[in-house]
């Protein structure tokens, strides 16, 4: 009997047995993953077989992945108007905030903003990989609401230079796109588990990938610039919701991203 065969009458067994009838079908997808095909072995054996080899399948997938994401660290993007002020910064222990400049501001003295559209990056230094264009659209999309709603509660938007007033330019830098499916996989299974609990214990990337972008805030009334920093967000790696989907890991990170920018600001 050739393997296609074997393969099936495993599956006709499960059947009469009233068991779920993937075992057979699951070993011809990922068997390439198994030291050996014992095929003879109890049900109960080529089912752990199985698993085994699932969990093989999502560790490779998962350390592609994020040696990927590992590789986007923020940068002095060349392009950008502040890019010769940033200098790295040495108080960053997260890598949140690797490059800084900041001058000595009393932020309560500001009461209104100006939130400029938010704009994607094109410079050589880019770190959007091969996200698409119309994933880009839709995140920078995104970032624009999450900030102005997030700025919104600290400020009083106005659309006009004025004393008092700060303006505020953000650049969608790069971001990567989740794996689908092993994302949220790696969620359960023992490996990705263990792995994402330790980073978020750490406040550390996990498994999932997030988005890098640049703030830059001007005094609007004289355009002096009063701080900029490159930030790289994700979320917490037990985030389940932030695993489904393309773009949902890279919008938490802008979440998290204008949180901590009305934080600054305060």
């Amino acid at each position: 009997m050739d393997a296609a065969g074997r393969e099936a009458t495993i599956v006709r067994k499960d059947r009469q047995s009233g068991q779920v009838a993937l075992h057979g079908a699951l070993r011809f997808r990922v068997g390439w993953l198994v030291a050996s095909t014992r095929l003879h072995l109890p049900e109960q054996e080529i089912e752990m077989d199985a698993r085994a080899s699932m969990n093989r399948l999502s560790i490779l997938v998962q350390s592609l992945t994020l040696a990927g994401w590992a590789s986007i660290g923020p940068v002095p993007y060349s392009a950008m108007a502040s890019s010769s002020y940033l200098a790295p910064n040495p108080s960053d222990s997260s890598g949140h905030i690797p490059y800084l400049y900041s001058t000595p501001v009393d932020w309560r003295s500001y009461n209104k903003a100006i939130i400029e559209p938010v704009v994607i990056y094109r410079g050589p230094d880019q770190q959007f990989a091969d996200m698409s264009e119309e994933d880009k659209i839709s995140l920078a999309s995104y970032m624009q609401t999450r900030f102005v709603e997030k700025l919104g509660r600290r400020f009083t938007l106005v659309n006009q230079r004025g004393s008092n007033t700060v303006r505020v330019r953000l650049t969608l830098t790069g971001a990567v796109t989740n794996t689908p499916v092993l994302g949220t996989l790696s969620r359960f299974d023992v490996a990705g588990g263990v792995y994402n609990g330790a980073q978020a214990a750490r406040d550390e990337e996990g498994s999932m990938t997030g988005s890098v972008y640049a703030v830059e805030v001007f005094d609007a009334a004289t355009s002096r610039l009063l701080s900029a920093f490159v930030s790289k967000q994700y979320p917490n790696p037990l985030n389940i919701k932030a695993s489904v989907g393309a773009l949902p890991a890279a919008e938490a990170g802008l979440d998290k991203g204008a949180e901590t920018l009305v934080a600054q600001l305060r």
